[in-house]
This record gives structure tokens, sequence and C-alpha cells, in this order.
């Protein structure tokens, strides 16, 4: 078996109608009583749906939210948390008050937006946390990630922008699926980097860890582990960044790669 297995949210765990299929539930709970730690390796940050996921996955252990930027013990509370550099942030505010697109600012606990409307309200109902809009100047604590939220066809447009000193981690949800989310973390921060963090934290050897995942924001992930696994649903870069490959969301793909994990030597 295997000593850790990561696994995305949207897209892997969750299918279209943003449940997660019991026989999943199942599977993960068989290899967390086996010994084998369940990490969540998510774009989405450590509250809401996101947050219960990880505690039911693994209490007590590490977990990756906001592309990496948060790698936090959902037991004991310890955040690894990675800061957005204060100018680059800046410049995204003022940008998204020229152009009016919702831009979305996060710290660990809480997140502010730049316009409230619809497409910010179904983006809460997604986390699953109430919609109260929030101005980011209104937010505490360390900011650690933004995003846009843009309809599919602006996307291109978005990521072709300057973004200094920040990397963007583009990635859709099944359950919107007309609507990208570019995230930005501070330069050379991934679920990647966060991955690896997580092996030291838990001294388990990269090669021996498992990274299941569908979309672009996922490839840093499977890249460097030993084990890397896409979705049926996966994109093409995802696909072409592993070595496994297993069935759709919908047709419960996850549990797949978890009985693959239980059974290799």
């Amino acid at each position: 078996m295997l000593g850790l297995i990561c696994v995305d949210v949207d897209g892997t765990l969750i299918g279209s109608d943003n449940t997660v299929r019991e026989d999943v539930w199942a599977a993960l709970a068989d290899a967390r009583a086996r010994g084998v730690r369940i990490a969540l390796c998510s774009g989405r940050p450590a509250f809401g749906n996101a947050l219960r996921y990880a505690e039911r996955l693994d209490p007590d252990g590490w977990h990756v939210f906001q592309n990496g930027a948060s790698v936090v013990n959902v037991g004991s509370g310890e955040s690894l948390s990675e800061p957005l550099p204060p100018e680059p942030l800046a410049a995204l505010l003022r940008r998204a008050q020229e152009t009016g697109r919702l831009l979305e600012v996060y710290t660990d606990h809480a997140y502010g937006i730049s316009r409230p409307g619809d497409l910010a309200r179904r983006h809460a109902e997604l986390l699953g946390v109430p919609y109260v809009p929030r101005d980011p100047a209104a937010l505490t604590g360390t900011r650690v990630r933004a995003q846009w939220v843009v309809p599919c066809a602006e996307a291109e447009a978005v990521q072709a922008e300057p973004h200094e000193g920040l990397d963007l981690h583009p990635s859709g949800s099944p359950v919107m699926p007309d609507t990208t989310f570019i995230s930005l973390t501070r330069a050379g921060v991934s679920k990647g980097s966060a991955v690896r963090r997580i092996a030291e934290a838990y001294g388990i050897p990269l090669a021996r860890m498992m990274m299941v995942g569908d979309s672009h924001n996922d490839v840093s992930a499977l890249q460097v582990v030993g084990y890397p696994v896409a979705m049926g649903n996966a994109e093409p870069e995802a696909r072409a960044a592993a070595r496994y490959h297993v069935a759709h969301v919908d047709e419960g793909g996850l549990a797949e790669a978890v009985r693959l994990a239980l059974d290799l030597d």
C-alpha cells in the first residue's frame, strides 16, 4: 500500500451533482482504516464544504487548500500558509475595480469579494458558505490567495494579462460549468509545493504517494508524486501528467483509484 493519497475536490471527489458518492466515501474510509493517510488537495479554502470534507477524510491530518497557499492541520489548527505579496494584490484590486470583474481575496478562514452579484452568490453556494458580501479591505489576517471568477469565454484573455509575482492556477467545477476559477498565489506556490511540505511533515517519501486529480491546477502535484492518477473527466494537461487513468467522477473513478492504491506493493 501507499503511505498517502492526495485527493482533489471538484471533478474528483465531488461530481456534477455537487455530492460525494457513497462508494467513494467507503473506499476512502477503508484506506484510512488500513493506515493510509488521506489529504485533501484542493483549490478551495479551508472552510465551508472543503473543511468538512477534510475533517471526514482525515480529521487529525494535514490538508492542502487554496492551491497550496494554505497547508492546514485540521486537527491541531496549525497552518503553513503562504502570504500573497502586497503589491501584486493591490494591482489585482485596482484591475478588478477598473474592469468590473469578480475578484475574491482569501485568508485561511474568510474571504471578500470585489463585486456582489449572482456569480458571487453561486460560488458561495458551491463553497457551502452563506452568501455575505464582504469587501476585501474588511478582511483581517494574512491574505494568502486571490481568485478571478469569470465566464469561461473570458478566461483566456484574463490569463494573458500580466500578473507579476504571482502564479495562475485555472480550474473549473462540474457544478458551475460556465465559469472558470483563476486562482492566484505567490510565485512558486502550487499544489505541488504543498504536497512536498505534507510529505516532509509525515515523513512519507513522495515516491510512495498518490495524487488523484482532473484539472490544470492538479498538474504540479501529479508531477511530484510516484503515482499520479487522472480522472476519466480530466483535462488534457492532467491526463498527460498521469501514469494511471480511472473512470469519470460520476462513475466512481476516485473509488477505483483508492482500490489501486491499496493493491500496490
